[in-house]
């Protein structure tokens, strides 16, 4: 299959200098390998969305010469693709209704003496697991059964057991919105994805979607994460933490700076299209380095 790569941006806000990391390296990625490299919109998280905040994240792209070769899909608008996916799941006996609160799972948690967050999120034990017990349904979750092994372009072997680190996950949650993991997994397999280029801070929830591309028979693509970039007091840089907006006056700038983050040298360039177009050899280079790791 040709290769088939995405940028899938949450319109929480505008695109800041770690976000544009992750979208330059999967525009190359696309580009050296002659695919398609297509934008989408995770807006299922409605809540957090900001008003606008979409259109201005494809300015940005644009403005940095970064156009998608197909038009952009928006999560919100899959709502019944993920209905059919749960529905399998369910009649698979891999998805169980759950009816704990965040409060039962930590109290669970504590009378095992077990770690309660990763990444923020708590870990489940499988309460549900044999049934309700008089509960009222609330969330549904995957079964999480088994280690997941796979290979890193960059970062190199992996592996987590996601039933003794994570738990059984949510698919869909509480408040009646599609959880990320399902959705990212649908949309992937449904755009023919064969390649996904993100940030390193995603590489956690790689097993996760691993273990529900099998569940639900569809192809896992090939994972490179990118570097962080990180703020001035070494987290994460990000919207919560008041990364600046991308300044859509100096795109040229803001290329330069994410190109230095994946490595790439810096080079004098009248407009971000002759920059992009130095910056894809530039890139082949790079990934030619990795081969080791991709073939341990």
């Amino acid at each position: 299959m040709s290769y088939r790569g995405r940028f899938a941006p949450s319109p929480t806000g505008p695109l800041h200098a770690g976000s544009l990391v992750a979208a330059l390296a999967s525009w190359l990625d696309a580009r050296v390998h002659g695919g398609t490299w297509l934008v989408r919109i995770e807006d299922v998280d409605t809540p957090r969305c900001v008003p606008g905040a979409a259109d201005l994240i494809l300015r940005q792209l644009a403005a940095c010469g970064l156009q998608p070769d197909e038009p952009p899909w928006q999560q919100s608008q899959r709502g019944p693709a993920y209905r059919l996916a749960l529905q399998q799941l369910v009649a698979q006996g891999r998805a169980y209704p759950c009816g704990c609160t965040r409060k039962d799972i930590r109290e669970a948690l504590a009378a095992r003496g077990q770690r309660q967050e990763r990444f923020g999120e708590l870990g489940y034990s499988g309460t549900c697991r044999s049934g309700l017990h008089g509960k009222k349904p609330r969330a549904v979750r995957l079964r999480a059964e088994g280690p997941v092994a796979w290979q890193d372009r960059r970062l190199g072997a992996q592996n987590q057991d996601v039933g003794a680190e994570v738990g059984d996950f949510v698919l869909k949650r509480a408040d009646g919105l599609w959880a990320y993991q399902l959705a990212v997994v649908v949309d992937d397999a449904a755009q023919g994805i064969t390649h996904v280029v993100r940030g390193e801070d995603l590489a956690d929830n790689t097993a996760r979607q691993i273990l529900l591309q099998q569940a639900l028979r569809v192809a896992t693509p090939v994972y490179l994460h990118t570097p962080l970039v990180r703020a001035a007091d070494g987290h994460k840089l990000s919207k919560q933490n008041g990364a600046q907006a991308l300044d859509l006056a100096d795109p040229m700038a803001a290329l330069r700076a994410a190109g230095v983050v994946l490595g790439l040298p810096d080079q004098p360039a009248p407009t971000p299209a002759a920059w992009l177009a130095a910056a894809v050899p530039a890139w082949a280079g790079i990934i030619a380095a990795f081969a080791p790791k991709e073939n341990p």
